[in-house]
């Protein structure tokens, strides 16, 4: 853990990557670089309607990250770490699953052409849910802006996280299967991730509490 500089928590929307991440934080002495949905004015129409806003919430998201993402292009080696609840790599994911045609090759132009060159991550935790435990997660918290998000979605959401992060290399990944961890009510449950995390030994790691 000391060794960490920069660390991103990911997984599909209800996974529970922002709350890890504040989490988190506090016990790396770390700097926090949150992606921050409600600012986006597209966010709620385009979970009412996908085909017409897509391409607006996914350019709108695209420039936040670009722009939090900034300061991380020439790190300072005496700065303090840096914990985030998003991986610009996997940008593209969402891009692939809501974009057709000419709007798809757009944003690949637009994406190719902002993307900044922040450092790959230290590590990479993935958090893991199945749809309906997701679905769960987001009625509970009642975001405005999420209430038209559908269990359909969430699955087609879950199958792209799980193809991408199969492949994905770019850094020490740890996955975690966060159905049955409570980060915010059970310190326990914090702590035992953190355990294990200190046990990494290989780049590709799981971890499942039964």
């Amino acid at each position: 853990m000391e060794r960490i500089r920069y660390l991103v928590v990911e997984g599909p929307i209800g996974a529970g990557k922002t709350t890890l991440a504040r989490r988190l934080a506090p016990r790396l002495g770390a700097d926090l670089v949150l992606e921050q949905p409600a600012e986006n004015p597209f966010l709620a129409r385009f979970y009412q309607d996908m085909a017409r806003y897509a391409l607006p919430t996914q350019l709108f998201f695209l420039f936040q990250r670009a722009r939090l993402l900034e300061p991380l292009r020439q790190p300072d080696l005496f700065a303090r770490p840096v914990v985030g609840d998003f991986l610009l790599d996997k940008d593209m994911l969402f891009a692939r699953i809501t974009l057709g045609g000419d709007e798809y090759a757009l944003y690949q132009r637009i994406y190719e052409s902002l993307r900044p060159q922040a450092p790959a991550p230290d590590l990479v935790i993935y958090l893991q849910a199945q749809p309906a435990m997701l679905m769960e997660r987001v009625r509970r918290r009642a975001a405005g802006f999420e209430r038209g998000i559908t269990e359909e979605y969430l699955s087609l959401l879950v199958d792209s996280y799980a193809r991408f992060f199969h492949h994905y290399t770019g850094a020490p990944l740890l996955i975690v299967n966060s159905e049955n961890l409570n980060f915010v009510e059970r310190d326990a449950d914090f702590e035992l991730l953190v355990s294990r995390v200190r046990a990494m030994r290989s780049r590709r790691e799981f971890f499942n509490l039964a």
